[in-house]
């Protein structure tokens, strides 16, 4: 038993914490080839290529040093990200422990062999005995070892292990590090310094790590050259600044494969700028200096103070002691990389930046750097809020966007240069050292592939990278400096963001830790945390954005069997779905949120102003330009999606964090309800750009669901995620209703237990309710106010001369100015929306889900489904009438946006569902009670028409040739025309003539098709629906008509007053602007009106060409033909040079194209009825009117001879039946009023009576009851069959007729003038 000194028991102890596990990983862990840096050559060692026998027999005392110097750029880092931690009053026993119980497990779902080394603690540490007969037997266990062919020497073993390590026990060399205490106990007794190779490998590390602690004065790591570590090669420079590249080579590690440093514009709230944390000075240096010459920034540290809800999340209360540390001032720097999606047009050179560890400093503007004055205070906690406060608005910008703690600081210019300083400490300088190791080891197998596939040589290699990641592990915790926070930052985020760590080294960190949750959650929080950071400030305006995006997708595929235990960590986090605090709950989820930074990457101008910044305020937008610029932003769109997908979809994968996946999948949804209003708070909503993001990855879940798996019951069930609000509109049904068939269901236990793709489906649904529905509404009403200022713009512009010289010049002309700003403001905000929403890629994969939602649809409403049709049952399925009303609102939102922004997305396999669900709910309008809604599938049809949309001609084919379309389509609009006249709203009387203009318009193309001319015909035929329908075109061509010239008349009126410029001037200024003001609403009303009155107009045109019959009945010949006189009239009767008004063409109005159209309908009407129609007409109609528009139509050529002579002939007629009727006048003038109509007060051709009693004309009650079903006198419901004929009536009339002074006489006369039927003469 040998008695050793306390000093050498405690080394060895933590050469054996260091040690913990060295199983071999199944997964292969070398780094790739590396370039040597100039001045470097790889150093051969003699007898490497020979047999090498790793026996402790005739092992030599001491070996040569080795300085070898050949080594090459660290490549980039591998699949997995993560450290050790422990808490800072855990001792190095508790530590042993701890990664004593950590079991090796396979990589990717790959099961590695557990050959577990146990790791040796001794409880005492003062008087620990060592065994010499234990460690002999070790040896000899070591000695007896099969060789099987392998024939390594222990010299050259030894000299490997020191070539990896760079380290001598030999002789000092300045790349190499001496190691004094192997040593001292090479030369004492070398044949126990240690007791196998991992023991070794343990000491060598442990006395290289306690070196640097020790010895604050004499840096061990300043002797070695520069090597395959960048950062630690420029730390030991002899300018003593830190410059960090980009890897040389691309690699082939699984994570980070990409070369490219992280950009500063991203890191620059890595570590947070909340007002607590250090300020610096900083100043910019000439671009075209080199970074050697240029000025640098002096950064000087404030005391930290940590954010509350970050302090909230710290689990250990003990803080880090303050210590000073003497170190060089580091400066950084890196090759500018970019792959902006625009080239950038100012070219800088890198700026260093240099960080003094001084007092606190004020912001310099001088060029040259202060200096400080006293040593840097490492203060108890580091680590920033998770989210920064905004720097103050009055401090500069660039002073805002670089204020940092002097620990971390990055910089970006023009160019694309990023760099940034690391933690200047002891653990920053050991991390490299044991990192640069580990990637030694790659280097190693690579120059001899096949020695290393030796089973000796093999497990040694392994050992070595297990003791280099148990040893960063015990670094990255602070164990062998001072413990660190839970909130300070991660060393190893640095690294991860700029991708310099080698193959391999994550994968084992969370290997070998991920077992005990306390050691695994110290390191990988403030890893988590760190790259939340970064991400919060990156910008889609460069490629930065994507590294802390990947950095957390492969920390999160890391998994062990089934088990990821990043996702573990990640939700088991407080802030992972933290608790509402106010009413903007959607706010403060994306604000506060683990994942919450990385969805909220956007290219929306309102969710980062860099990208409107950078890409859409050039002098000139031209529309290419902003092409190729949207192109490009779209694809880094799509790549940061992937990322997000990859991250949430891994989440879900882990069996163990699927419930908070889902949880807070529905949570983003529920506390974003509000966003589904017309008007909304924006600060209590999560943004556009969250929201487009987090849609995209439930589009990517949604995916591959099989509808057959979907419950349509899930939005009732008990266990729904969703909270859909109380009174949210339903298709169909009452919340009654819906209360008495959910009980119903409760009772008898219907429901299932919901299932994933249930869920998901539904979540995807609501977020797409909540996502790209409102972003497409915002862009609508942007395009509206862009058009709104556009006019306003011009109108000031044509008005100039007009206000120039008034009063009121100088307030037209800062309103001019202010106008042009918001312009631009808006056109560039849309640029970024283009961008954004105008993606061809998503708005597919949109109208893909909602094909699918159709198909869920469709099954609820016709169990038949995929052969519906129609008319569907009567009795509306419960479950589709319970349904929230958005969920076909939405279909058919969407749908109008497409077709009028990006009509290209509309040929997709789901067309022939989404043209089937069109007919299938405007055919059955029984399914639902809102007829808005119905008036918005209306809308559709009416936008996909080639006369609007020429684009989408396609698919309006598809639509009218539809097998369900032929035979319901047109009834089922002409019904719906007529039924719009009441919708309920206050705006209904409005909000018909614009769904009326959309029937008219699918009519008249309708029309066109032979399919459809047969139900025309049909229609026609049948007589009630299409008399209605009749009647209301009449009430509307009216109306329309009517407005629209008499504001033609007013517009008229102003403008004469403005010609006369002497008049004009004379009026009030109050005066002129009311009279502008009527001008303007005027012109407005007549281009609305005048559009919506050409429309009908036209109908009658073709219609009453077509078919005469049911223009002719009673209730509807004298209506039609008195509009008919009085727009005539209007046109060309003695006041029609009031509607001469300048540029008529700017209103629609076409007066040539009206007189034609409105004469060609008398000519197709034309017959002895319709004549007698006319002349009936008492208010309008004269023979003057007439022979005036005959005048017109020869002066204007509007019509050929043969047509004029045609209305020549009807106008005679017409003359004669006047001529004729003004005679009966005279001769039953006198009738009694039992013979009039109470109404109208003229005498009753065909007499019937009411419910109420009343007597009434059949033709002017039945005019009545197209417009509305009751009775004119106490307003019951009345309907036709309720009339009763008047027979008895005419009896009755003629008993009173003997007592009136012989009119009796006169009565069969009157009969026979008025037709009254022979029947009644009896």
């Amino acid at each position: 038993m040998e008695e050793l000194s306390a000093d050498e028991i405690r080394r060895r102890r933590l050469a054996r914490l260091g040690g913990g596990q060295t199983s071999q990983p199944t997964t292969p862990l070398t780094s790739p080839q590396r370039e040597n840096p100039p001045g470097a050559s790889a150093a051969t060692t003699p007898g490497m290529t020979q047999s090498m026998g790793l026996s402790a027999q005739g092992m030599t005392p001491a070996t040569s040093p080795i300085g070898a110097t050949g080594a090459a750029h660290r490549s980039q880092s591998s699949e997995g990200v993560s450290s050790l931690s422990s808490s800072p009053s855990n001792s190095l026993e508790t530590q042993s422990q701890s990664l004593s119980r950590s079991q090796s497990m396979d990589i990717d779902s790959v099961s590695c062999e557990k050959s577990i080394s146990q790791v040796d603690v001794d409880s005492g540490i003062e008087n620990m005995e060592v065994d010499e007969g234990d460690r002999r037997e070790k040896r000899s266990l070591t000695d007896k070892e099969p060789s099987s062919g392998s024939d390594v020497s222990e010299e050259q073993t030894l000299l490997l292990i020191c070539k990896i390590f760079r380290v001598s026990w030999k002789e000092r060399d300045r790349d190499v590090i001496f190691l004094p205490g192997l040593a001292a106990e090479f030369k004492y007794n070398s044949k126990e310094v240690f007791s196998d190779w991992k023991d070794l490998i343990g000491q060598i590390l442990m006395e290289v790590l306690m070196l640097s602690t020790q010895m604050p004065e004499d840096n061990p790591f300043a002797s070695l050259t520069a090597t395959s570590q960048p950062i630690a090669a420029a730390a030991r420079s002899p300018d003593r600044n830190l410059t960090l590249n980009p890897p040389s080579s691309h690699g082939t590690s699984p994570m980070f494969c990409s070369p490219s440093s992280f950009g500063a514009s991203s890191l620059s709230s890595l570590y947070g700028t909340s007002p607590g944390f250090r300020s610096f000075t900083a100043s910019h240096a000439s671009t075209s200096a080199s970074p050697a010459s240029q000025p640098s920034l002096a950064i000087s540290p404030h005391s930290l103070v940590s954010n509350p809800c970050v302090r909230s999340l710290a689990t250990s209360s003990s803080s880090a002691q303050t210590s000073s540390s003497r170190h060089p001032p580091l400066t950084t720097n890196s090759l500018p990389l970019s792959t902006s999606p625009r080239p950038r047009t100012v070219a800088m050179s890198p700026l260093p930046i240099v960080i003094n560890y001084s007092a606190p400093q004020t912001v310099a503007t001088s060029p040259s750097p202060i200096q400080a004055s006293s040593p840097r205070q490492r203060p108890s906690i580091m680590g920033p809020p998770l989210f920064p406060v905004t720097p103050p608005a009055a401090m500069p910008r660039s002073t805002q966007h670089n204020q940092l703690p002097s620990r971390y600081y990055c910089c970006s210019t023009e160019s694309g240069s990023d760099r940034f300083t690391i933690e200047a400490c002891k653990e920053t300088e050991m991390l490299n050292y044991l990192i640069e190791c580990f990637d030694r080891v790659g280097i190693e197998e690579r120059k001899a592939p096949k020695m290393c596939c030796q089973p000796s040589v093999s497990q040694l290699l392994s050992n070595i990278r297990s003791q280099c990641i148990s040893h960063a592990a015990l670094v990255l915790q602070g164990a062998l400096t001072q413990p660190r926070s839970l909130l300070q930052q991660s060393l190893l985020v640095p690294y991860m963001l700029c991708r310099n760590l080698p193959y391999g080294f994550i994968q084992e960190l969370v290997r070998m830790t991920h077992q005990d949750s306390e050691v695994f959650k110290q390191i990988f929080f403030p890893i988590i945390q760190g790259l939340a950071m970064a991400v919060k400030e990156c910008s889609l305006d460069g490629d930065n954005f994507k590294y802390p995006l990947v950095a957390l997708q492969e920390l999160c595929e890391i998994k062990f069997g089934k088990t990821h235990p990043v996702c573990n960590l990640v939700a088991s986090l407080p802030l992972f779905l933290p608790d509402s605090l106010s009413q903007g709950t959607g706010r403060e989820l994306q604000k506060l949120s683990v994942l919450g930074s990385f969805f909220s990457l956007s290219v929306f101008a309102e969710d980062d102003t860099r990208v409107v910044e950078k890409y859409f305020s050039g002098p000139t937008l031209t529309l290419e330009n902003t092409r190729v610029v949207s192109q490009s932003l779209q694809h880094h769109l799509e790549s940061a999606r992937s990322d997000l997908f990859k991250i949430l979809h891994n989440i879900l994968l882990n069996g163990e964090t699927r419930e908070a996946a889902l949880n807070y999948m529905a949570s983003v949804v529920n506390r974003n309800m509000k966003k589904a209003q017309m008007q909304t708070d924006d600060r209590l909503v999560s943004t556009d750009g969250f929201m487009l993001n987090f849609l995209w990855v439930l589009q990517q879940l949604s995916t591959k669901i099989k509808l057959e798996t979907v419950d349509p019951m899930y939005i009732f069930h008990p266990k729904c995620r969703i909270n859909i609000p109380a009174d949210e509109t339903r298709v169909k049904a009452s919340m009654e209703d819906i209360k008495s068939w959910l009980a119903e269901l409760n009772e008898q236990s219907k429901f299932a237990e919901p299932k994933f793709p249930t869920e998901c489906f539904f979540l995807t649904l609501h977020a797409h309710h909540l996502a790209i529905l409102p972003s497409c509404r915002r862009y609508i009403r942007r395009l509206r106010a862009i058009r709104d200022l556009n006019r306003t713009v011009e109108e000031l512009k044509n008005s100039e001369s007009q206000w120039k010289d008034s009063p009121l010049a100088n307030r037209h002309r800062e309103m001019l100015k202010r106008c042009k700003t918001q312009l631009k403001k808006l056109v560039r905000s849309k640029a970024c929306a283009d961008a954004g929403l105008l993606d061809e890629n998503l708005l597919r994969r949109c109208l893909q889900f909602y094909g699918t939602l159709i198909q869920l649809i469709f099954r609820m409403v016709d169990p038949r489904y995929p052969d519906m049709t129609l008319p569907l049952i009567a009795e509306v399925p419960k479950v589709f009438a319970a349904l929230p009303e958005f969920y076909l609102e939405d279909v058919a939102e969407f749908l109008l946006f497409i077709v009028q922004y990006s009509p290209q997305v509309l040929y997709e396999p789901c067309t022939q569902d989404v043209v089937t669900f069109l007919i299938v709910f405007i055919c059955s309008q029984n399914y639902i009670r809102n007829p808005y809604l119905i008036a918005k599938l209306v809308e559709v049809m009416f936008v996909t028409n080639p006369a609007v949309q020429p684009r989408t001609q396609k698919f309006y084919e598809i639509l009218e040739n539809h097998p369900l379309a032929t035979k319901q389509l047109v009834p089922s609009l002409m019904k719906f025309y007529t039924d719009v006249e009441h919708t309920g709203a206050t705006s209904e009387f409005y909000d018909k003539f614009t769904i009326r203009y959309h029937i008219s318009t699918i009519f008249k193309s309708l029309w066109q098709n032979v399919a459809h001319q047969g139900t025309f015909m049909e229609e026609f035929n049948s007589g009630k629906q299409f008399v209605r329908y009749i009647n209301m075109l009449i009430n509307d061509t009216t109306y329309l008509l009517d407005e629209s010239l008499d504001s033609l008349k007013r517009i008229h009126e102003v403008q004469e007053e403005m010609k006369n410029k002497e008049r004009w001037d004379a009026l009030p200024r109050d005066q002129q602007q009311s009279r502008q003001s009527q001008l303007t609403q005027d012109e407005r009303v007549s281009r609305s009106y005048l559009a919506l009155g050409a429309e009908t107009v036209d109908m009658f045109h073709y219609l009453t060409k077509q078919v005469q019959k049911p223009f002719l009945r009673p209730e509807l010949g004298p209506r039609l033909a008195a509009m008919l006189n009085f727009n005539l009239q209007q046109l060309c009767g003695p006041k029609c040079r009031d509607l001469k008004v300048e540029n008529p063409e700017k209103y629609g109005f076409e007066p040539k194209k009206l007189l034609d159209q409105l004469t060609d309908i008398y000519l197709h009407l034309d017959c002895p009825r319709f004549a007698k129609a006319i002349a009936d007409d008492q208010r309008s109609y004269s023979k003057e009117l007439f022979d005036e528009v005959i005048l017109k139509m020869k002066k204007a050529g509007i019509k050929s001879t043969i047509a004029i002579e045609k209305f020549r002939l009807l106008a005679e007629k017409v003359e004669e039946i006047v001529t004729k009727n003004a005679r009966a006048e005279i001769d039953y003038g006198d009738a009694p009023d039992e013979f009039r109509d109470p109404l109208m007060d003229t005498l009753m051709n065909d007499p019937v009576k009411l419910p109420s009693g009343t007597i009434m004309d059949r033709s002017i009650i039945l005019r009545h009851l197209l417009n509305s079903p009751t009775d004119p006198f106490n307003r019951q419901h009345l309907t036709e069959n309720m009339l009763e004929p008047g027979k008895g009536v005419y009896e009755q009339w003629f008993k009173k007729g003997d007592k009136k002074n012989g009119w009796k006489e006169n009565v069969p006369r009157c009969w026979v003038q008025f037709k009254i039927p022979f029947f009644f003469l009896q």
